[in-house]
C-alpha cells in the first residue's frame, strides 16, 4: 500500500471549544489513516489556551490565526513553510468560508462540503463577519469549479449542485459512528419519560423552538412526569432564562457540555432524541443516538432529512410547525410499540455507518485524485 503525505485545512481542531460534526469527522478518518502507515498534518486556528504546534492521535497539529484569521495565516503558513513539504494532496475543509486553496496550491486537492451556511451566517455573526461570511462562501462556486468534493449527505450534493458544483465532481460520503462508544448497554431505559438533545448551543439550533415544543408535551395529561434533557457546549444563559420564563424548570435539565460515558448514558436512557436545527449537513447526532436504541425527532430539513427515515427510524416534521413538533415527541413517548419497533430500526440504521469504513471510502478517493 503507497502511503500519502496529507495536509487538511480546517478552522478548528477536535479539542477547539467550539469544534463540531466536522471536526469529529476530520479527526476520526485522519486518526486511521495514520494508523494505516499515513502522514497527516491539520492546519487550524488557534484558540485561547492552545498549543501553536502539537499533535493528538498521531496527527501533527499547526494551530495558526484565530477563528477569523486563520484563513490568512494557512496561506501564509503553506506559501512560507508547508509547501516545502511537498504534500501528496491537501484537504480543504470548508465549513462556510473556503480557505481558497484553488488560487495558490498547485497539489492535487479536494474539498470535505458538511453543508452550505447561507443565511445562517447572519444568525450567528456580526452583521459585517456575516456579510464576509456569507460572500465568501458565494465565491466557491467560481474557484472550486474544478475541485473534487466529498459531500457528507445527498442534500450536501444536491446544495452543491444547485451552487454551480458539476453532479459528477462530487462524492458522497457519510459519516461514522464509533461503533465501540456508542452501543446499547445495560442501562434500561429511563422509567418516566425521558427526552434529549446533545449538541452545541447555536441559533440556528433553534433550542427556544425545543423549549416551546416542550411546554406543550408537559401539558399532556398521561405525560405529567417527563423531562427533558439539554446538554453540551454553548451558553446556557439565555436558555435558562427561557425555562423560567416558560414555567417548566420542574422539567428540564440543563447540563452544560458533558463527557463521552456521559453521553451514551444519556443517549442510552432516552425515549426520544430531538433535534430543532434549521440545516445540518448531516445529523451525526441523530446516528450516535439511534446506534444507543434511541430514536430521533427534527424538522425536515437538509441533512436531517437524510439521517432520519420518516416513520422507521424517527420522525420529520415542517420547519418552524411548533404543534407538529410537540404532536411528534408526543406520539413517539405514548406509543410504546411504536416506540420500540423504531428503536430497533434505529440501532440496524445506526449499524451502517462507521468511521472505519468513512476513512476508508474518503481514502479511495484521496488516492484516485492523488493519481
Amino acid at each position: 500500500m503507497e502511503t500519502l503525505k496529507i495536509l487538511v485545512m480546517n478552522w478548528r481542531d477536535i479539542t477547539n471549544p467550539g469544534a463540531g460534526g466536522a471536526e469529529v469527522h476530520i479527526h476520526e478518518v485522519a486518526k486511521r489513516w495514520v494508523k494505516r502507515g499515513h502522514e497527516v498534518t491539520l492546519l487550524c486556528g488557534r484558540y485561547d489556551g492552545s498549543e501553536e504546534d502539537d499533535e493528538i492521535d498521531g496527527v501533527e497539529i499547526i494551530r495558526r490565526g484565530g477563528p477569523y484569521t486563520v484563513y490568512l495565516h494557512a496561506m501564509k503558513e503553506y506559501l512560507w513553510n508547508l509547501r516545502k513539504r511537498s504534500y501528496d494532496i491537501v484537504i480543504d475543509d470548508i465549513n462556510g468560508v473556503p480557505f481558497f486553496t484553488p488560487i495558490y496550491v498547485k497539489r492535487p486537492k479536494i474539498a470535505i462540503m458538511h453543508h452550505l451556511v447561507k443565511d445562517i451566517f447572519f444568525k450567528e455573526l456580526p452583521l459585517h463577519k456575516a456579510v464576509l461570511g456569507y460572500v465568501a462562501e458565494k465565491t466557491i462556486r467560481l474557484i472550486y469549479r474544478d475541485t473534487p468534493f466529498i459531500a457528507v449527505s445527498e442534500s450536501t450534493k444536491e446544495d452543491l449542485m444547485k451552487f454551480g458544483i458539476p453532479k459528477e465532481n462530487i462524492n458522497v460520503i457519510y459519516n461514522g459512528v464509533d461503533h465501540e462508544v456508542y452501543k446499547p448497554s445495560l442501562h434500561s431505559k429511563s422509567p418516566n419519560p425521558h427526552v434529549v438533545y446533545i449538541g452545541r448551543l447555536k441559533q440556528y439550533k433553534n433550542l427556544a423552538h425545543l423549549l416551546r415544543a416542550m411546554k406543550i408535551v408537559v401539558n399532556t395529561k398521561q405525560l405529567n412526569d417527563v423531562k427533558l434533557t439539554i446538554a453540551g457546549r454553548g451558553d446556557f444563559e439565555e436558555l435558562k432564562k427561557a425555562v423560567a420564563e416558560l414555567g417548566i424548570s420542574r422539567y428540564v435539565e440543563l447540563l452544560g457540555e458533558v463527557n463521552d460515558n456521559k453521553k451514551v448514558e444519556l443517549f442510552d436512557r432516552a425515549w426520544v432524541y430531538v433535534t430543532t436545527s434549521s440545516r445540518e449537513g448531516w445529523g451525526l447526532t441523530v446516528i450516535e443516538a439511534n446506534a444507543c436504541g434511541t430514536p430521533a425527532v427534527a424538522y425536515n430539513v437538509p441533512g436531517l432529512r437524510d439521517s432520519i427515515i420518516d416513520g422507521e427510524t424517527g420522525l420529520l416534521v415542517p420547519y418552524g410547525d411548533l404543534e407538529a413538533l410537540a404532536k411528534a415527541v408526543i406520539k413517539v413517548l405514548t406509543d410504546d410499540g411504536m416506540r420500540k419497533k423504531m428503536s430497533i430500526n434505529a440501532m440496524k440504521w445506526a449499524r451502517r455507518f462507521d468511521w472505519n469504513r468513512t476513512a476508508e471510502e474518503v481514502m479511495k478517493v484521496l488516492e484516485y485524485d492523488n493519481q
